[in-house]
């Protein structure tokens, strides 16, 4: 039971994860300026916007014009999001709560810690471009004029979130040991009761 209770969690966190790396993603909020006290700028992965009251955003038309932070985070963060996808449907499988491979034991709790480091490998990816593209940023912004330059918004904060859940999701999932002690302690008890049973129809 407890096994099950921690791949719940596991789940629900690396669910939350996902979702808040699908929403880094399409976020707008991944560099930001400020020209005057009311203009703002924003670039995302996908579009931009600008203006004062209201905004106007477009996206994005020449792929190879975009900025080489730009492209490869959007690349990272997609293949990060499709692992997590994948690693989602397996990880459904290999859950205890579920009814896939009944009476396959050792395969479920197998299948579950490969959806578990699949998450952990996807999180660790969004962390990995995340900081990536922070660094450089910072760097542009400290060898150009800091008032023409970006500084990273908040999409960035929102994608070390749900790299970080999306990581201890999977950790929680590919605890096999929990499972493995559960499933030993219900087996030797099942041989016993089998053992004693039929010495009790002697008596």
């Amino acid at each position: 039971m407890a096994s099950s209770g921690l791949q719940l969690l596991g789940f629900f966190l690396s669910l939350v994860g996902l979702a808040a790396t699908v929403g880094a993603t399409l976020m707008v909020e991944w560099k930001k300026q400020y020209q005057g006290k009311t203009h703002r700028v924003f670039e995302g992965l996908w579009m931009s916007c600008s203006g004062n009251v209201r905004t106007t955003c477009e996206f994005h038309q020449y792929l190879l014009n975009l900025p080489t932070e730009v492209q490869a985070t959007r690349a990272v963060m997609l293949l990060s999001i499709f692992l997590s996808t994948v690693a989602l449907l397996v990880s459904t499988v290999g859950m205890k709560c579920t009814r896939f491979m009944d009476g396959k034991a050792e395969s479920k709790s197998t299948t579950a810690m490969v959806g578990g480091i699949m998450f952990m490998v996807a999180g660790l990816l969004t962390l990995i471009i995340t900081s990536w593209y922070v660094k450089m940023i910072v760097q542009i912004f400290k060898e150009s004029h800091r008032l023409q330059s970006f500084e990273f918004g908040n999409a960035v904060f929102v994608s070390w979130a749900g790299g970080l859940l999306t990581m201890a999701g999977g950790a929680f999932l590919s605890c096999r040991r929990c499972s493995r002690s559960q499933s030993t302690v219900s087996i030797s008890s099942n041989h016993l009761f089998s053992t004693t049973h039929p010495k009790s129809n002697y008596v």
